[in-house]
């Protein structure tokens, strides 16, 4: 299979998570129109999302909810799983390994990093804090494979680079910096300014 567009992988992680949460009720079946209502979007966009990734329905029945969602974890998600490091240790970097223990059991945060004497050495849920001097060798030994950025916004740009020194292939920014990669990592940049931004706008648009 080709590489998916971006929105696409974005749409089939968000229809995993609630197709999951179907299945633990007990639904066996859902039509793309039910799905679409979960998602605010449109049932030919769910029906394109899913056929991009060569499943079908049936008229009378829908999708199969645990068929589609081991398909949607098939192209996800890496047989081995796949290790991540958070850098920065401050409560945005601690929030976000509280949240994704036991989340995916593909994707697994098992390093941190800071600068912080008083940080490093620490662990919480199992992950230890390193110094940041000890990133490319930590790296290494763990078999990271993607980093994600928690740190002020004037290291944004220098963490990337060592980031990528230490041969991360993917990088999610938390930070409002914008930073650039090679071609051979890929970036997701999510500034939490901007999105508060957008809300605001289209909320201030509503009667």
């Amino acid at each position: 299979m080709s590489t998916l567009p971006d929105k696409t992988v974005e749409r089939l992680s968000q229809y995993r998570r609630n197709l999951l949460i179907c299945d633990a009720k007990g639904k066996e079946h859902i039509f793309s129109h039910e799905i679409a209502n979960i998602h605010h979007i449109t049932p030919v966009q769910v029906r394109r999302d899913i056929m991009l990734i060569g499943y079908t329905g049936t008229l009378r029945k829908g999708y199969n909810v645990k068929e589609l969602v081991e398909l949607i974890g098939q192209i996800l998600d890496k047989p081995e799983g796949q290790n991540v490091a958070i850098v920065g240790a401050g409560n945005l970097g601690r929030a976000l390994i509280k949240y994704f223990v036991n989340r995916r059991k593909n994707l697994q945060i098992v390093a941190a990093f800071d600068i912080h004497p008083e940080k490093i050495g620490t662990s919480l849920v199992g992950v230890e804090v390193y110094p940041l001097d000890q990133l490319k060798q930590i790296v290494k030994e763990k078999n990271i494979c993607i980093g994600i950025i928690c740190v002020p916004v004037n290291e944004a740009v220098p963490v990337t680079a060592l980031l990528v020194d230490a041969k991360i292939k993917g990088i999610l920014n938390y930070t409002p910096r914008p930073v650039n990669v090679p071609e051979n990592v890929y970036l997701e940049e999510n500034d939490m300014v901007t999105s508060l931004e957008k809300v605001a706008y289209f909320a201030k648009n509503k009667n």
